[in-house]
């Protein structure tokens, strides 16, 4: 039986109701029976609180720690994300692959409970994996709480009572936000290398680190900056077993964001330009800054992109005096 990213990650869910004030949390039973678990609309979380829903994230199947990195010459606290489960705890677990919409609710859901709704199904198709739980866990990146009507959807799709649905929520605009969007890099990159053509079974281990973003007020400027800590901050490593390093270095050569149309200018700009349109952006964008993949079959390691600390100076507002 495959390891249940459900049950793993009600483990840190029990954690954190039984504790949460240490997380900054605020924690209630919806009137239709759901447990909402506030890590960052009304409630105060922070570093811990990211960390955590980071670690929920991934199903319990990886670990997220707060640090300090410099990004040559840019200092700024960074989370750091290492993971032996990397295909089920990222795409299987992590990836903001749900679209949560009714009349009047929308919000991207990540987290444990797609896998047993399987979104999108063609994913957990590619990772040969599905969950099977009686109670589901699902991570919300908004700025309101979920309506009932979107929590009755979201435990039919995923054959659970209400009672035992648990929704994390946290808006971009907060630090247990930025701190748990910061905590995708190494996502951010297994999904960019799947995108590529690459079998994502085929990656053993991963790890990466990415500034967090400092906070803004407005959410459309806050996933901005959020977006570009990935883009222009992002570091990633992986342990793959494959045949052929030639292909391999071809692969990761197409990985890193620099090689997207876009690249060059803070993530909001692209947007707007956009029409605010996520589908207008060219793809390439969407990855890590930095890759470096390392063939446990030949022993050859390949690494591609950079770092671009001026932008991100420019999208989070950082100045010197």
């Amino acid at each position: 039986m495959p390891v249940s990213v459900n049950k793993k990650a009600m483990k840190l869910v029990q954690e954190a109701m039984s504790r949460p004030d240490d997380f900054g949390l605020s924690i209630f039973r919806d009137s239709s029976g759901a447990t909402i678990i506030d890590a960052g609309i009304k409630a105060s979380g922070g570093y811990s609180a990211g960390r955590l829903v980071t670690e929920i994230c991934m199903g319990n199947l990886g670990k997220a720690n707060i640090t300090y990195m410099d990004y040559e010459g840019l200092r700024l606290p960074s989370i750091s994300v290492d993971t032996d489960y990397p295909a089920i705890s990222t795409l299987g677990a992590q990836f903001a692959g749900w679209r949560i919409k009714t009349e009047k609710y929308f919000a991207m859901g990540s987290g444990p409970a797609r896998a047993l709704a399987l979104k999108p199904k063609e994913l957990y198709q590619k990772i040969a994996y599905e969950d099977d739980s009686d109670e589901a866990v699902l991570v919300l990146e908004t700025d309101t709480y979920p309506p009932l009507e979107a929590l009755e959807y979201i435990a039919k799709e995923c054959e659970v009572q209400l009672q035992n649905l648990y929704v994390l929520v946290a808006s971009t605009s907060s630090l247990a936000g930025s701190v748990q969007i910061s905590g995708r890099i190494v996502e951010a990159g297994i999904h960019k290398l799947t995108e590529t053509g690459f079998d994502p079974k085929r990656i053993l281990y991963g790890c990466g680190y990415a500034p967090i973003a400092p906070i803004h007020p407005k959410s459309a400027k806050a996933m901005g900056r959020t977006n570009d800590a990935l883009y222009y901050g992002g570091f990633t490593y992986y342990t793959v077993d494959f045949e052929d390093d030639q292909k391999l270095k071809e692969i990761v050569a197409k990985a890193p964001s620099s090689t997207a149309r876009d690249y060059g200018k803070p993530f909001y700009e692209i947007f707007k330009a956009a029409n605010f349109d996520f589908y207008a952006i060219d793809p390439n964008l969407f990855a890590p800054a930095v890759f470096a993949v390392n063939n446990i079959k030949t022993g050859a390691t390949f690494t591609a992109g950079k770092m671009n600390p001026s932008i991100l100076k420019q999208s989070m507002g950082i100045t010197e005096s």
